[in-house]
């Protein structure tokens, strides 16, 4: 996959919260996640696996009765994943509980997705290192959404830069898992 460019808000590279930093790649820049943490400080940042040269985000989760873990694209919007076992997605409403992996803590939270059709209310969040601002990434197996809230951002901000998806957000019924 190649990254594609989305234009960032000058408003949010104003308020640029620590845990995003910026990267310049052909010219362009992109939003990368830096650090992000569990609900009581745990560092979900996995240096031994990068995504676009990247660490990657490393979440526990459970599928369908599976477990293990998934490495996640920091890039904002990138939609990369690598998992350390094949799930089974059981269906299009399938929907992923992720936790911290050494703590076994929840990462699960109530924010509805704003993705249309999507309608799943439960999103994973995570935590910038403010311990105020948070990023939401729904729970829906397959799903793109994901928002960012930022205590001192206004929303139309937030709105905003959630819906970057860098990489290009596909239908959820072409996500790969359906073609097993």
């Amino acid at each position: 996959m190649e990254l594609q460019h989305k234009e960032i808000p000058v408003e949010f590279l104003q308020r640029l919260p620590d845990g995003i930093k910026i990267l310049k790649r052909h010219g362009r820049e992109f939003m990368v996640v830096e650090h992000i943490s569990g609900p009581n400080g745990e560092d979900l940042m996995s240096n031994s696996v990068q995504i676009h040269g990247e660490p990657s985000i490393r979440l526990g989760v459970r599928i369908n009765g599976q477990e293990g873990l998934i490495f996640v694209d920091a890039f904002w919007g990138g939609h990369a994943k690598l998992y350390s076992f094949l799930p089974d997605s059981g269906g299009k409403d399938t929907e992923v509980e992720a936790f911290v992996p050494e703590t076994g803590a929840s990462l699960m939270a109530g924010h509805a997705c704003e993705v249309e059709g999507c309608g799943c209310n439960r999103s994973i969040m995570l935590t910038l290192p403010d311990g105020r601002s948070h990023v939401y990434v729904c729970a829906r197996l397959g799903c793109p959404g994901h928002a960012i809230e930022m205590a001192e951002l206004p929303p139309s901000v937030s709105r905003s830069i959630s819906s970057i998806n860098f990489l290009g957000a596909r239908a959820m019924e072409d996500d790969w898992f359906n073609e097993f």
